[in-house]
């Protein structure tokens, strides 16, 4: 099968208009069953996803393992088909602390090299720091990635979760194909300066946290039991009367589906993929059903009253507390 794709950038490849994000496979929110994240990804590709995307830390660098093996056991025509886009540079303790944020160049050289281990790939497709590391100039880290893609371990540079005046700087030390940070119904912050820069940059988005990491998938129900070590238990939209706030807002979202005769994950995803073609939603499906459920968006058509309804029922800024909780939010430079 194909899948519409988009370009990222004007300097990336082009991807399948959705990408599957990995990282709930194996870390942050609860146990997964490997079995059925190494189905998943095969049904994806099989589907015609080409972007997987990950991070060296996520589970402690099992969640590029399980990608490993995935592609291994993989046809070659699938495995062939994939592009990988993996996050580097957080720091992390045996206990599974964090622990701060590596952009040396030295660092940069050192996490790639693990990763095209671990993976078992010659190249990594996109390669970016997770975070700002706030004592390393942007110029440093990129200028080591550039130096990677010189030397063909990196196809493609990428960016997380910074600010305009960064993504400004960092496009004009080496190209820059995507910029991947947060974007739903309910967490639009990029739309009043970082968005306008990117696409002034020819800079493509990689959305991550389409469905709120589950909120406003139409699944989340106020009476669910959140497994240990699930980092939800933390995040101030699943908090009392934030998460019952905000299912309000689902349900009437519900509504706008039911209408037509989608669910509210397709509703929600499809919105995301109507703001433009420089935007590939990464969708976090952990299991074959979510997954169907999600490609099930690419047939969904939007036209300007099903927009205005759904902004109607889910305002920008509607959502209760913030997207992280306060020690991850001193990260984020997108939100300085």
């Amino acid at each position: 099968m194909t899948l519409p794709t988009r370009p990222l950038g004007s300097t990336g490849p082009h991807v399948s208009a959705l990408g599957l994000g990995c990282m709930g496979m194996t870390a942050l929110y609860g146990g997964a069953d490997p079995a059925e994240s190494v189905a998943t990804i095969h049904a994806a590709l099989e589907a015609g996803v080409t972007l997987l995307d990950t991070g060296d830390f996520y589970g402690m660098g099992s969640n590029e393992l399980l990608i490993a093996e995935a592609l291994r056991t993989a046809p070659a025509a699938r495995r062939e088909q994939a592009l990988l886009s993996v996050k580097f540079g957080a720091l992390r303790g045996p206990d599974g602390s964090w622990l701060g944020y590596d952009g040396r160049p030295a660092a940069v050289k050192n996490f790639a090299s693990y990763s095209l281990q671990r993976l078992g790939v010659d190249h990594l497709d996109v390669y970016r720091i997770a975070r700002l590391d706030p004592d390393v100039p942007i110029e440093e880290t990129v200028g080591a990635l550039a130096e990677l893609v010189e030397q063909g371990y990196v196809r493609h540079i990428g960016l997380s979760e910074v600010g305009a005046a960064t993504i400004r700087r960092a496009a004009a030390t080496a190209p820059i194909a995507d910029l991947q940070i947060e974007y739903s119904l309910i967490s639009r912050g990029i739309e009043r300066s970082i968005l306008p820069v990117t696409r002034e940059l020819g800079i493509s988005v990689t959305a991550y946290g389409v469905l709120g990491r589950g909120l406003i998938s139409g699944h989340f129900t106020a009476e669910r039991q959140l497994a240990a070590g699930d980092f939800r238990t933390f995040s101030p939209r699943f908090q009392g009367d934030n998460l019952r706030h905000n299912l309000t807002l689902v349900e009437a979202l519900r509504a706008v589906a039911d209408r037509k005769g989608v669910t509210v994950a397709q509703t929600v995803i499809a919105w995301v993929l109507a703001q433009g073609e420089d935007i590939v939603p990464l969708i976090g499906a952990r299991s074959r059903e979510r997954l169907a459920e999600s490609l099930g968006a690419l047939d969904v058509v939007l036209d300007k009253a099903d927009l205005a309804e759904i902004e109607e029922a889910v305002p920008a800024d509607a959502a209760a507390g913030a997207r992280y909780a306060p020690a991850a939010m001193e990260h984020l430079d997108s939100e300085r």
